[in-house]
């Protein structure tokens, strides 16, 4: 029986079931968000060689499965995937490849049964060590970047060091648990490349690169935000006024975060019907304000009250202020509205004090936070010459109010 064949006409069904299979697994995270076309990747082409492997005229083809798992283990790396998914992945395929043939393979001889199985089995373990191998380097490219930045951002603390010792024993606490798991690992790779080994391909290590990279990727976002600060204290960002849509800059900012809050089922609703005058028409099309400044201020909040909302809703509402005085508006509002854990009444007058940060029920506070983001959102709310507002109760969830000027005087 000609099982290369049987698996030549059945690919397309294979790979339709896995990517079902991927996208049902609640192993694999990563995929969820992804298209048909991103989960299927190189795929055909790992099994296009297995269908030549098993063809007892066409020989073995090691060159494309080396190929096409090389380029499925960079991608899954640049798409955010964990080792154990990228495995799961595999173990999906396999299974999937014997339960479509399982009939097919029944009807063959015990040799050509166990030649077949042996041959699928040894196409896809070379496939997961070729990808992982490429994973791994992929990871390693992105620590070598990341390496390099916090160099650069480390220069800078320390001249900003000098000038500015207030909240210095709290950033080094802060930046110590990250540091000091970076130091440790990188010191382990580094023991392993003493000691010249091979291009690692054991999944404990590929797992060491990864929490190297997620605590990097902490620190290096502590950094910028601590710098962001200083820049701000410092009197160095001037606003840089110019014409802005804000419907549009809010939409994107929801295009932007919408995967983090798909990631706990919340729904981010848009209401921006209100940037409109008392006849219904729009007020403005623009307004003149520094676009930067305002996304960075609109993400921080968004962002926020998805990390600290589990359930429910996420709202966002625009309008332009109507002036009782004047006919002629001259400021506009944006609200960010959450179902989360909400702020009590002593928390809320700290709210926007650097590393301060609203504790869970479980937690002090939630890990990816840094508590500077509001401090920071305070900071860019003046500079764009508003005011910030908070209403929030436990349990029932928060409001933050941005009231801006519709044109930014300089």
């Amino acid at each position: 029986m000609d099982f290369s064949q049987l698996l030549a006409e059945k690919t397309e069904s294979i790979l339709q079931k896995w990517v079902e299979e991927v996208r049902q697994d609640r192993h694999i995270e990563s995929a969820d968000d992804l298209s048909y076309t991103a989960i299927r990747n190189h795929l055909p082409e790992v099994i296009k060689a297995m269908v030549t492997v098993l063809s007892k005229s066409q020989g073995n083809d090691v060159k494309s499965i080396v190929v096409a798992s090389w380029e499925h283990g960079i991608l899954r790396a640049e798409q955010g995937f964990d080792p154990s998914e990228i495995a799961r992945e595999y173990h999906l395929l396999r299974t999937v490849i014997f339960e479509t043939i399982e009939t097919y393979l029944l009807q063959g001889t015990p040799a050509e049964i166990i030649r077949a199985m042996r041959l699928i089995d040894t196409v896809i373990d070379e496939a997961i060590a070729r990808c992982f191998n490429s994973y791994f380097e992929a990871s390693l490219r992105e620590l070598q970047q990341l390496y390099l930045s916090l160099r650069l951002h480390n220069e800078e603390l320390n001249r900003l060091v000098s000038s500015n010792q207030d909240n210095l024993s709290q950033l080094a606490h802060e930046l110590k648990s990250p540091l000091t798991s970076i130091i440790g690992y990188s010191d382990l790779f580094l023991r392993q490349q003493r000691q010249q080994t091979a291009v690692i391909e054991n999944y404990i290590n590929v797992e060491h690169i990864e929490r190297v990279l997620r605590n990097g990727r902490h620190l290096l976002r502590l950094i910028n935000d601590v710098l962001e600060l200083s820049r701000y204290d410092a009197g160095k960002i001037m606003p840089e006024p110019a014409p802005t849509d804000v419907r549009e800059l809010i939409s994107n900012v929801c295009e932007m975060l919408e995967p983090l809050a798909r990631e706990k089922n919340l729904e981010i609703v848009v209401d921006c019907d209100g940037f409109a005058n008392a006849k219904g028409e729009r007020a403005c099309e623009e307004v003149i304000t520094d676009a930067l400044q305002l996304q960075q201020i609109v993400t921080n909040l968004v962002s926020n009250a998805i990390r600290y909302t589990e359930s429910g809703t996420i709202n966002i509402n625009c309008e332009v202020l109507q002036n009782p005085e004047s006919a002629i508006p001259s400021h506009f509002v944006i609200a960010v509205a959450d179902t989360g854990i909400g702020i009590t009444p002593e928390n809320q007058t700290r709210i926007f004090e650097p590393y301060f940060r609203v504790g869970s029920s479980d937690m002090s506070y939630l890990p990816e936070s840094t508590g500077l983001g509001l401090a920071i959102v305070l900071r860019l709310v003046k500079l764009l010459q508003g005011e910030i507002n908070l209403v929030s109760q436990v349990g029932v969830g928060s409001t933050f109010s941005v009231t801006l000027p519709l044109q930014l005087k300089i």
